[in-house]
């Protein structure tokens, strides 16, 4: 090699190492930050632990907070709806904490619980509202059912409750669903002989 060759290449390699280098540490700096950022105790970042602390907040005892954030699917909308519930109606953080773990979507019961709730009533019994908006399977619809009703027509609560809980599935109930028949052919299968079994 020719000493001009060998110093292009001095030169090339002196380039190249310059301008690779920073890459590779801000590649290498960025590889050891995500974990860090993955998982993280702060409040703000950490779902589990907002769903523990809001539900300490409302009186929910520690065992009984641990458990349902553990379980949650999304903790915050766990304790969102049991926030929304015990501090807008007359039910209990633990009565609450019961039915919004048992549903798919905790904060529309939350919506549905404290919209029905809203309407002066004389009986009030919130653990049936609790209940029956736990039990329907689009309980924002269902509220708005219940609160609808009793506005128009003046029902009583549990007498609104139970049309509107009957009355949740009716588009199901109502159509009917007519599986057309498919003929089946008439052609007979072929004659085919066992096989001689092996001896």
């Amino acid at each position: 090699m020719s000493r001009k060759g060998g110093s292009d290449y001095k030169i090339l390699s002196a380039k190249t190492v310059k301008v690779t280098a920073p890459v590779l540490a801000i590649a290498g700096w960025m590889a050891t930050m995500v974990p860090a950022m993955a998982i993280n105790a702060s409040y703000s970042n950490n779902d589990f632990r907002a769903c523990a602390g809001q539900l300490l907040r409302v009186n929910v005892n520690a065992d009984a907070a641990s458990q349902a954030c553990a379980g949650a699917l999304r903790p915050r909308d766990l304790s969102s709806c049991v926030v929304s519930i015990s501090r807008q109606t007359k039910i209990n953080a633990v009565d609450a904490l019961n039915t919004c773990r048992q549903v798919r979507r905790p904060e529309e019961l939350a919506s549905c619980v404290v919209g029905i709730s809203r309407i002066p009533t004389q009986e009030a019994p919130n653990l049936e509202i609790l209940n029956y908006c736990g039990r329907s399977l689009l309980p924002v619809r269902f509220g708005q059912c219940v609160v609808g009703l009793r506005s128009e027509f003046k029902l009583v609560l549990n007498q609104a409750l139970n049309t509107c809980i009957s009355g949740s599935d009716t588009v199901s109930t109502s159509t009917s669903v007519v599986i057309p028949q498919v003929p089946r052919a008439t052609e007979p299968l072929p004659n085919v002989e066992p096989a001689p079994a092996a001896r």
